[in-house]
């Protein structure tokens, strides 16, 4: 299974990287089917860039990666972030983007990278990237109000930054909200949870579009909305995956997870209603809708911290490489003040930086078990 696994992807290009990121010491986090550098990277100074200062890059063959397009791109002008999009084998998908702090430098970049030549003897296209900040929402319910819709998309997404609603059509019952938000890449990422976190929370079916008369890039869109991947995927190479906890200096305690529906919009949309928290569980995990701030792994120990179990100790292997490239990982969750210890299987998608493997595996293990426990809390 690991050879079909390395048949798809070039083996020198991968320890070319790996050597890379050791020796530059660099960090690359993926997250919903894009690798990520910076946003910002050590050592920024000043602000976070404006619109305009980002550039898309694409014809970008299947095999070359961050150790050689990142230092081309950081040529031009010191690099705020840079994106490159993979696909589930370990293959980047053709296409990136690189943000420099000012148009000036992104200008510059357009105009001397568009059409470099890499020396597999394909020329990169580099144009300046349409950058969408603002989502459409229609098919609300009528009365809806825009500060409980406001509370609503801020809980669920990140980097809200205000809500315009309006009314149409006969009676005024057609209501629509326009979004706007911090980034395009904070838009993207709400783009693809908040139909989803709709129906599941609230029971309806909502339309979302970008702002009408806006182009974000007909790749970007095909590719990104295609794409659901677990975050903070990490490591490329199984055997090497090494455990580092340390059961006896635990991370602080976070605050339990917040409730998640608001009374007033539960009630304004006929959707369902806050219950009562279970003694139980914190909340049952709603798959889909990421949420780093109240991940697996955090309700998961809070949960076994406020019944007294302990911290949760987790023992994983690598198991085997699945033919689409998934990696499977058999886990054993100890808790202290259980006398059975929890087991089963994962999987998760090859990529690089294996010091965040770990995390990811945890937090589809502890995913497992929240969503057990709920069930035979159910029952």
């Amino acid at each position: 299974m690991e050879q079909n696994m390395l048949q798809m992807l070039n083996p020198q290009k991968v320890e070319s990287l790996e050597k890379w990121i050791e020796e530059t010491n660099i960090t690359l986090t993926q997250i919903n089917g894009q690798r990520r550098y910076g946003g910002p990277p050590p050592g920024w100074r000043g602000p976070a860039p404006g619109p305009g200062c980002e550039v898309f890059i694409s014809q970008i063959p299947r095999d070359v990666y961050e150790d050689q397009l990142i230092p081309l791109f950081q040529s031009v002008a010191p690099l705020y972030e840079f994106r490159l999009m993979m696909n589930f084998s370990g293959q980047n998908r053709g296409f990136a983007y690189a943000k420099y702090g000012d148009t000036a430098s992104a200008a510059t970049a357009i105009r001397a990278l568009n059409m470099y030549p890499l020396l597999s003897g394909v020329r990169l296209t580099v144009k300046r990237s349409t950058e969408k900040r603002q989502l459409f929402l229609s098919d609300l319910p009528p009365t809806v109000g825009r500060s409980e819709l406001l509370t609503v998309l801020r809980q669920i997404t990140d980097g809200v930054e205000g809500v315009t609603m309006k009314t149409t059509g006969p009676k005024e019952k057609d209501v629509t909200a326009l979004v706007h938000y911090s980034s395009h890449y904070a838009a993207s990422m709400a783009k693809k949870v908040l139909v989803q976190a709709f129906r599941k929370l609230y029971g309806m079916s909502i339309s979302i579009r970008w702002m009408p008369g806006g182009g974000k890039s007909r790749r970007e869109g095909h590719g990104e909305e295609r794409v659901h991947v677990p975050s903070h995927l990490n490591s490329l190479t199984p055997p090497r995956f090494q455990l580092s906890r340390d059961p006896e200096h635990p991370p602080p305690l976070p605050t339990p997870p917040s409730t998640f529906h608001p009374q007033s919009f539960s009630r304004a949309v006929g959707g369902p209603t806050p219950q009562t928290m279970s003694v139980m569980l914190p909340g049952k995990p709603r798959s889909g809708v990421e949420e780093p701030q109240h991940d697996s792994v955090i309700q998961l120990r809070w949960l076994c911290e406020l019944h007294g179990f302990g911290v949760p100790i987790y023992n994983v292997r690598y198991d085997h490489t699945g033919p689409g490239g998934f990696l499977y990982f058999a886990y054993r969750v100890v808790v202290p003040g259980l006398a059975v210890p929890f087991c089963g299987v994962v999987h998760i998608l090859p990529s690089t930086c294996t010091n965040n493997m770990e995390a990811e595996v945890h937090q589809a293990a502890a995913k497992q078990l929240l969503s057990a426990l709920w069930q035979a809390r159910s029952l």
